[in-house]
């Protein structure tokens, strides 16, 4: 290296601050979010169309370029969310997801038609193993399917992109042969998946340049990378492939998807940021609000963020080795190569308590990432002071276990409401007495346990007539404090369908019972999307204390 680039180096390295590192050439990365499509089809994830909703306006005012909403062709449901989220998002793309299917492409174009920027993600498998056992096609007819889908779709919608599934284990030259076929037939962004994590990133780099050098593509066309991280390694893979050329990296919030995830926007965003050095590249989206944005998707997924996860988990930026402490105090920039402030981990200085107001309540919902209707809010204020009645303030936990529990759980799919609870300790036993609500039915029976959760629990069972399995069950204070409330998370399965439930009160039994409630009514709501009838079976007679 010459001593005139060692010099730029120098003035160029890491000093700490996003933006600082180096001056941007213009050149745009846009940014793809699938937490709503890929990002749901994690484990165990099942969130309803006013989650959806409350999370694709959060993306939207992050300035994520493009929501993918959901794949309108697999349900009723995911058609719905998708035809609300177009009508009602307007500062991104929305997109919808196709096989090369007429069937699907249709429902996707008719889905997206209250949207006014829209884009129909149409793709079909390219790889050797997925052509011969899951298509069981040959090359030709692949590349027949993609060029009449993509023509199709383009006839439907204005933007049209196109995907060849499982691409990195697929021959480069089938690839670039299918993807001249797509840009021929209207498709204006060229997808390369890493659907399975196979990837590794010097290699990455490679595959995609002599993919983008092969194709040829003529200007105003994007390439794009979708990369899961099956070994660890999607948001290396990623870097690799904007280093390549490709100008759309496609992603969740906090990683979530299928299997081991999908690449994570956030670390993306930030390592473009962070190292412009290297990339010159920009965006345009907020990174301020890529924490409140993770708290909101983690909490209304039921996925929990890692303490130690970059970016945006609890430890990100915490401090404890008495020698980072030090560096840190006499300069953040020894240990810090972002600033909490630029991915909005610093919660504004405002405590809440019972003298608080409903303006500034209203405040702290926008900043956490929460938009509801004014009705919800009254709603929220009144059970935000009933809870200060109980302790002198509020965190922002508190805060956002009441709009979860009490706000976005009321809706008309759900089926059963916590009305009371009683508990009888003796003998060695606990006994419970649950009662809940059904469609103005008032439904209660009693049941013995080991504890009370137990005993409350075996209560439900018998009120609802069925028996799910309880697969995970978790209780936490939503902060640090003594008198935090406690949120309780559980997941539940009956047959083939699995669902989570969150539940918070200051009393931790009450917390637990509305959990496994919620939980639940999100199984027969998942079932109701999959036309599958749920079961019910007489619980055996109890002999109560």
């Amino acid at each position: 290296m010459s001593k005139a680039k060692r010099e730029d180096s120098k003035d160029t390295g890491i000093k700490g601050g996003v933006g600082k590192n180096a001056s941007l050439s213009g050149d745009k990365v846009y940014f793809f979010d699938t937490t709503l499509r890929d990002g749901e089809q994690a484990a165990g994830v099942n969130l309803n169309a006013d989650e959806k909703l409350q999370i694709a306006r959060q993306l939207a005012r992050m300035g994520i370029d493009v929501i993918e909403a959901g794949f309108p062709a697999s349900s009723p449901g995911d058609f719905n969310c998708v035809h609300t989220i177009a009508r009602e998002v307007k500062q991104s793309t929305i997109c919808g997801l196709a096989r090369t299917r007429e069937g699907d492409i249709r429902a996707a174009a008719q889905a997206l038609e209250p949207g006014e920027n829209t884009r129909i993600h149409v793709f079909i498998a390219t790889s050797p193993i997925h052509m011969e056992y899951k298509l069981k096609m040959t090359e030709s007819e692949v590349v027949d399917q993609a060029r009449s889908g993509v023509r199709l779709a383009r006839s439907l919608c204005p933007e049209v992109e196109f995907s060849a599934e499982d691409a990195s284990r697929s021959d480069t030259e089938f690839l670039i042969r299918i993807f001249k076929v797509a840009l021929e037939a209207g498709a204006t962004i060229l997808n390369i998946p890493d659907t399975v994590g196979y990837a590794i990133p010097e290699e990455f780099y490679g595959f995609c340049k002599t993919i983008i050098e092969g194709v040829a593509a003529p200007k105003g066309v994007i390439f794009s990378v979708h990369a899961h991280n099956d070994l660890g390694l999607a948001t290396a893979n990623s870097l690799a492939a904007v280093r390549a050329g490709v100008r759309q990296v496609e992603g969740t919030i906090n990683g979530m998807g299928e299997r081991g995830g999908n690449s994570a926007i956030e670390e993306v965003v930030m390592a473009l940021k962070t190292r412009a050095d290297i990339f010159k590249v920009e965006s345009t989206l907020d990174t301020r609000r890529l924490y409140p944005v993770s708290r909101l998707i983690s909490r209304l997924s039921g996925v929990i963020v890692p303490p130690n996860k970059p970016v945006v988990g609890a430890n990100a930026f915490a401090h404890e080795a008495g020698i980072h402490q030090h560096g840190v105090l006499a300069k953040r920039e020894t240990y810090e190569i972002m600033r909490a402030e630029d991915v909005g981990s610093t919660p504004a200085v405002i405590v809440l308590g019972k003298h608080s107001g409903r303006h500034a309540f209203k405040e702290r919902l926008e900043y956490l990432g929460y938009n509801i209707s004014d009705v919800e809010i009254t709603r929220a204020f009144e059970s935000f002071k009933k809870l200060c009645d109980e302790k002198k303030d509020a965190t922002d936990g508190d805060i956002e276990a009441i709009i979860s529990d009490e706000i976005l759980s009321v809706k008309p799919e759900y089926h059963y409401e916590l009305v009371e609870y009683s508990m009888e300790v003796g003998g060695g036993e606990t006994t419970c007495r649950v009662t809940l609500e059904l469609d103005g039915k008032i439904l209660s029976d009693s049941a013995k346990g080991h504890g009370p959760v137990e005993a409350a629990y075996a209560a439900i069972k018998r009120i609802i007539k069925l028996h799910p399995r309880l697969e995970d069950f978790k209780i936490m204070a939503t902060s640090e404090r003594s008198n935090a409330m406690g949120e309780a998370k559980v997941v539940l399965s009956q047959d083939t369908i699995r669902a989570h439930g969150r539940g918070a009160s200051t009393d931790i039994i009450k917390a637990s019972i509305r959990a496994y409630v919620n939980a639940v009514n999100r199984l027969y709501a998942a079932a109701a999307v999959r036309k599958i009838t749920v079961t019910t079976v007489e619980s055996p007679p109890v002999t109560l204390a």
